[in-house]
C-alpha cells in the first residue's frame, strides 16, 4: 500500500520524481484519516513553492487539511480532474489522485525525505 518508488514526508505527502519534475500527492494513510474528500484548492501555475510550505488545501467531510510541499520548485501542472472528482484522491491516491507537479529547484532536498520503509515505521509510531 506504500509504493517503494516514492519519497514521503512526515506530514503524509509523497513525491514521485520524473526527471526534473516532482509529482506530488497525499498518501493512502492521509486520505484514510481525512475520510471522504469533497474539495481540493489547487495552487496557481507558476507559483514558487518552498519545501515544507503550504501548497494546497484538501477539504473532506471531516475537516480541511493543508498540503505541504515535499520539495521546492515551480508549479507546472495541477490535476484539474480533482475539481470535478476530488474522490480520486480517496480511490487512487498514488495514481489518478495526484495533486500537482513542480519543476524541482533542488534535487538534494529529496535526501531529507523518508523512504517507503521509513514512512511505514513513521505511521506505526504515530499509533
Amino acid at each position: 500500500m506504500i509504493p517503494n518508488d516514492l519519497r514521503y514526508t512526515e506530514t503524509h505527502e509523497w513525491v514521485r520524481v520524473e526527471g526534473k519534475v516532482g509529482v506530488i500527492g497525499i498518501t493512502h494513510h492521509a486520505q484514510e484519516q481525512l475520510s471522504d474528500i469533497v474539495f481540493v484548492e489547487l495552487p496557481d501555475l507558476g507559483k514558487e513553492l518552498t519545501q515544507g510550505g503550504e501548497c494546497a488545501v484538501i477539504e473532506s467531510c471531516k475537516t480541511a487539511a493543508d498540503l505541504y510541499a515535499p520539495v521546492s520548485g515551480e508549479v507546472t501542472e495541477v490535476n484539474d480532474d480533482l475539481q470535478d472528482h476530488p474522490e480520486y484522491i480517496n480511490q487512487d491516491p498514488y495514481g489518478k489522485g495526484w495533486i500537482l507537479k513542480i519543476l524541482m529547484s533542488d534535487h538534494s532536498e529529496l535526501d531529507g525525505l523518508l523512504s517507503a520503509e521509513e514512512y511505514r515505521l513513521h505511521i506505526e509510531q504515530e499509533g
